[in-house]
């Protein structure tokens, strides 16, 4: 643990499905011990939500990948002896989180007032939808309805496509970077004045800050609608050609941001008629396709050779067994092992930081539904 900087820490984690445990999760891989307060036998409703209907150990996997290196204290925050004790807890601990929507935590006694009179210096981190206040309020905060609502999904796509949303979760796993951020800069705060801090995230706020540079230009431009290409494979809604996928004899090429009559002469592009770097976006459809016709022709590994050579930004587009299978992907040791009770193996991406040189690898899963009640009694509830 001499590596893991919040070694030490304490966090309740009342969080639950996907941004505040995932945040939680990142808490954990830097040293922090992580309890997840859950309710008896059924535990959090995350343990329920299912990538692919994939169940592990009696929880989905999604529940597995987001939820191991944590311990479970099981509590009906409905009974009072159950409540009693959390509320012990709370006096010991430096972090709380919860994604309640808004009034619930009022209604048990669990707001950041009266927490912070239990603890003068808890950091009371919250996730909510859309804030605790306004119109939007008692709305689901679920990512797929945050992105549609937040116009996200009308940057993906080409042209004649309907909205389309992200493959994943993005907004969750930003919001969770957030909340993240936003609790380590709490423990900064705390430590100068000794004081509660409460931070606030929302995915709503999460979804508009990801956008922060479209949004940008939209607001300078006149109100002007993002305008995604009609050619498929258009990266970026608001960039110039060359920015996009490109279809090869063999597969497909990534081109990134680069300078056109550089590229359309190292691929043999004849009669270049671009000269005028604005036209780059004005005329990014029709240059898109004449770079297209010549694309075809070859096989995407050619390209990347003849393209790199005169160091033009460009990138195979991989699926998931291609890149996998490649020395890059070894390279990064990203994937880890974790043991799981059943004495089966969960194969999952590490934790993404390195500190002082070394990976921060964790074997241990997803806990079990109070599986740590005991042990959270001896070290916390029994003085």
């Amino acid at each position: 643990m001499d590596n893991r900087p919040l070694a030490g820490l304490v966090v309740l984690e009342f969080s639950q499905f996907m941004a505040g445990p995932t945040a939680g999760l990142r808490l954990a891989d830097m040293g922090a011990r992580v309890i997840k307060i859950e309710r008896p036998g059924s535990g959090e409703a995350g343990r329920q939500i299912a990538i692919k209907n994939i169940f592990v150990d009696d929880s989905s996997l999604v529940f597995h990948t987001i939820n191991r290196n944590k311990e479970s204290y099981a509590a009906d925050l409905k009974n009072a002896e159950d409540l009693a004790a959390i509320r012990k807890l709370i006096a010991k601990a430096d972090i709380i989180t919860h994604n309640f929507r808004p009034g619930v935590m009022e209604k048990i006694g669990l707001d950041y007032d009266s927490v912070t009179a239990l603890n003068p210096k808890i950091i009371y981190a919250t996730v909510t939808g859309y804030g605790e206040e306004g119109p939007w309020a008692k709305k689901p905060g679920q990512d797929l309805l945050v992105q549609s609502m937040s116009g996200l999904t009308w940057l993906s796509g080409s042209d004649g496509d309907n909205p389309t949303p992200f493959g994943l979760a993005v907004i969750d796993m930003y919001c969770a970077t957030h909340l993240t951020q936003g609790i380590l800069a709490a423990l900064l705060k705390r430590s100068r004045t000794q004081r509660a801090v409460k931070v606030e995230v929302s995915l709503l706020e999460s979804a508009l800050d990801m956008q922060f540079e479209v949004l940008t230009t939209y607001f300078n431009d006149g109100g002007q609608l993002p305008k995604r290409a009609k050619i498929r494979g258009g990266g970026h809604a608001y960039l110039s050609a060359p920015y996009g996928l490109y279809r090869t004899s063999d597969g497909f090429l990534a081109l990134a941001m680069g300078d056109l009559e550089k590229i359309a002469s190292c691929i043999g592009l004849e009669g270049w008629r671009y000269a005028d770097r604005t036209t780059w976006f004005s005329e990014r459809d029709r240059i898109m396709r004449e770079l297209g016709n010549v694309f075809v022709g070859k096989d995407t590994d050619t390209w990347i050779e003849t393209l790199e050579a005169e160091g033009i930004w460009c990138a195979p587009v991989n699926n998931y067994r291609e890149f996998l299978e490649g020395e890059g992907f070894a390279e990064s040791r990203m994937l880890q092992e974790v043991d799981l009770h059943d004495g089966s193996i969960l194969h999952t991406p590490r934790s993404v930081y390195r500190i002082d040189g070394r990976f921060l690898f964790s074997a241990r899963p997803a806990p079990k539904v109070g599986q740590d009640n005991e042990r959270i009694v001896k070290d916390f509830l029994n003085d």
